[in-house]
């Protein structure tokens, strides 16, 4: 197993998020995982699974901000999946699977004690919460689906292959500051630059040297000859494991995750689910804004009686 470099101690993307690590199998092999509020017998988490080449840095806003509308000490648990953040990488590039993230996920939550939970999923995230209604279909009480659906569209992936090549190329830092800025200018407009700053210092440790991707590169060669012209056949059998459970589906205006006709397709199977568009954005979802923060709170609190009753009190 090829070793993940140290992440630097003052790495700005994990401040404030403190781990624990996991063993899922043999010594080396770990996940990392933050746990905000109080996890208890009776207390349903949100678990937060992030996107293909990313953290739990991407919930940082959320944890905090789901807190102000449920208890103070409501339990949100926040993962790095194999290869990124501060888990372990995996053997090969061909060991990175949605299943084997699955796996990964459901050991997690035996570890924790995690019984029942609402998993918010982001772009791969949420292929990997259909993945866990198949891996341990009683564990989730309630689904969040944002950016993602049965069938990512390539042309997300190739455009995430191209931007990391591309960062890897480039010297200094200002050269790679200058870069992230560019690049995440059109997903977030009217974004300050030091917004934009903290967004690329989620995925890249950026020193006087370059960029340390934050997760493992052999992520990429999973992709490596597609095209945007690829087609990649939608797993409708897996979105349909979710027919039992409440579904939240949230959609950033500018992703280029999901297709519009897969998007149409999920609506019709699933006339019942709560359907929310978080405008100004693409993906990932910033989730730092007051809107999109409390319509999550707000399906949680259906699902969970006690989350009902604090969001009735601040009415």
């Amino acid at each position: 197993m090829a070793k993940p470099p140290a992440i630097p101690a003052d790495c700005p993307a994990f401040a404030g998020l403190p781990v624990r690590l996991i063993t899922l199998g043999a010594a080396d092999e770990q996940m990392a995982v933050h746990v905000a509020g109080r996890l208890a017998p009776g207390r349903t988490p949100v678990l937060c699974l992030p996107g293909y080449n990313r953290n739990m840095s991407d919930f940082s806003a959320f944890a905090p901000l789901l807190a102000r509308y449920l208890q103070r000490d409501w339990p949100v648990v926040l993962l790095d999946l194999r290869g990124r953040g501060r888990s372990s990488w995996r053997r090969r590039a061909d060991d990175y699977s949605t299943l084997a993230d699955a796996r990964d996920v459901s050991i997690a939550c035996r570890a924790l004690g995690i019984e029942s939970a609402i998993v918010l999923g982001q772009g791969h995230g949420g292929q990997v919460l259909m993945a866990l209604a198949l891996e341990r279909p009683g564990l989730m009480a309630g689904a969040v689906l944002l950016d993602a659906g049965p069938a990512i569209a390539p042309q997300s992936l190739v455009r995430l292959r191209s931007n990391v090549a591309a960062i890897a190329q480039v010297k200094g830092q200002g050269g790679v500051t200058v870069m992230l800025r560019r690049m995440l200018a059109a997903d977030y407009p009217g974004r300050d630059p030091e917004t934009l700053d903290r967004l690329g210092a989620r995925t890249h440790f950026i020193n006087e040297k370059g960029a340390l991707p934050l997760f493992d590169p052999a992520l990429m060669e999973r992709f490596a000859d597609f095209s945007p012209d690829d087609i990649i056949e939608p797993q409708w059998p897996y979105f349909d494991l979710l027919n039992h459970l409440p579904l939240l589906l949230v959609r950033t205006q500018r992703t280029d995750q999901i297709d519009p006709e897969i998007w149409r397709e999920m609506l019709a199977r699933r006339p019942d689910a709560r359907t929310l568009e978080i405008e100004g954005q693409g993906s990932p979802a910033l989730l730092d804004g007051d809107t999109e923060v409390e319509e999550i709170a707000d399906f949680v609190s259906v699902i969970v009686p006690a989350a009902r009753e604090r969001l009735a009190r601040r009415a």
